[in-house]
């Protein structure tokens, strides 16, 4: 590792803990010929799959792409910047993990529509409208329609789990 300030290549680390959620390793370093300290950061290097769009071209991830498409879909939301950035890595973390070389772009939409599901409705509508091009209300209103019918079932679901609970005791 070269020094920073005197590009040395003589540098000790003086301390090494986890860091971003246990996927980083923060080093602290000093350099022997001019004593000044520094910070490096180590990370595993998985590259993420080439991604196939519907046109058949191919093109690299962007991460930047899918940062900005999710805050566009949060602006003005109130998400926590932690709960985006956990979600905005666990997208990244499928990706890398899925061990394969390309994923059609449609893949990535319908993971990022179902993490913003999770995380709130309006975002969720705000992404689907644009990626699924809605070209009128009655598409918004079916859409929600679907979304209210969602979260009905698993209200109804998580009521009959209770009331069997208490039934048993």
């Amino acid at each position: 590792m070269h020094c920073p300030f005197c590009s040395s290549e003589e540098t000790k680390v003086i301390d090494s803990r986890l860091a971003g959620e246990g996927w980083q390793i923060r080093r602290r370093r000093e350099c022997l010929e001019c004593m000044e300290r520094f910070t490096t950061f180590e990370t595993i290097e998985l590259v993420l799959p080439r991604v196939a769009k519907r046109s058949g071209e191919i093109e690299p991830f962007d991460e930047n792409k899918l940062k900005r498409s999710i805050s566009r879909a949060t602006e003005k939301r109130p998400i926590p910047s932690e709960k985006l950035d956990a979600m905005y890595n666990r997208i990244l973390h499928h990706f890398r993990t899925l061990g394969e070389r390309e994923i059609p772009a449609k893949t990535i939409g319908e993971m990022i529509m179902k993490e913003l599901k999770k995380l709130d409705d309006i975002a969720y509508i705000r992404f689907a409208s644009v990626y699924r091009s809605f070209k009128d209300a009655s598409e918004f209103q079916a859409e929600i329609t679907n979304l209210k019918k969602g979260k009905r079932k698993k209200s109804s679901q998580l009521t009959l789990l209770l009331d069997n609970k208490k039934s048993e005791h």
